[in-house]
């Protein structure tokens, strides 16, 4: 279960498949050929305006061009969206987020629905979504916003929902917060892909693994150090 890719990120091998862990906070399936990106939380920073919070656009609109470079690089007849694509009620980044999605009509868009995709059904009926209300089975994987806590003989389950981080401790009292994909043998909680987020400290034990996320590339880590 190891590797690393050309674009700086890190194959991760799952029942003979390869999955590509990048540092843009998605994977990346080539069997498959698809991305798999959770928890954009689009809308947010509408929503925090709404309530009086200044909280530029531009967050998402870098995150929109994030998923515009990795479409480019990597082609994809599928996205899938692990829940949490919009954060909140209605508001005009919806319509953004739209109109975006409508610019590659040869890509399917999916939403695995999270507990924040709250909007109503007339918005999912767009041409532009396939919505899926439960986890989704795709060959060996199944597609779940929060990490199921069963999974069948045979499977490996992709979620989100937690946003996971792992703090790496320097010399002295230097403590660092990097977000990561989080795997253990059944299951990978992938990191939240919207940058208006925060993240979750994790639990390991000697049966997990870490896969940090910096600028440049993916690392894995021992978190038995």
């Amino acid at each position: 279960m190891t590797g690393v890719d050309e674009e700086g990120g890190h194959v991760f091998e799952v029942f003979n498949r390869n999955l590509i862990l990048l540092k843009e906070k998605a994977i990346y399936s080539p069997e498959l050929g698809s991305l798999f990106i959770s928890d954009p939380h689009f809308g947010k920073a509408a929503h925090f305006r709404k309530a009086g919070i200044p909280i530029p656009e531009i967050l998402h609109e870098e995150d929109l061009m994030r998923i515009k470079e990795l479409i480019e690089r990597y082609k994809p007849k599928d996205i899938y969206f692990l829940g949490d694509l919009f954060h909140s009620d209605l508001n005009e980044s919806w319509f953004v987020l739209e109109e975006f999605s409508g610019l590659f009509a040869e890509i399917n868009f999916h939403l695995v629905k999270g507990n924040h995709d709250i909007l109503s059904d007339a918005c999912y009926r767009s041409s532009l979504w396939i919505i899926h209300e439960e986890p989704l089975v795709l060959g060996n994987l199944i597609l779940s916003h929060e990490p199921l806590s069963a999974i069948p003989e045979g499977k490996f389950n992709l979620c989100g929902h937690i946003h996971p981080g792992i703090a790496l401790h320097g010399k002295g009292r230097q403590r660092l917060m990097l977000p990561c994909f989080f795997a253990n043998p059944h299951q990978m909680v992938l990191p939240a892909f919207g940058r208006f987020t925060g993240l979750a400290s994790m639990k390991c034990t000697k049966t997990d693994q870490a896969f940090v996320i910096t600028d440049k590339n993916v690392i894995p880590i021992d978190l038995m150090k």
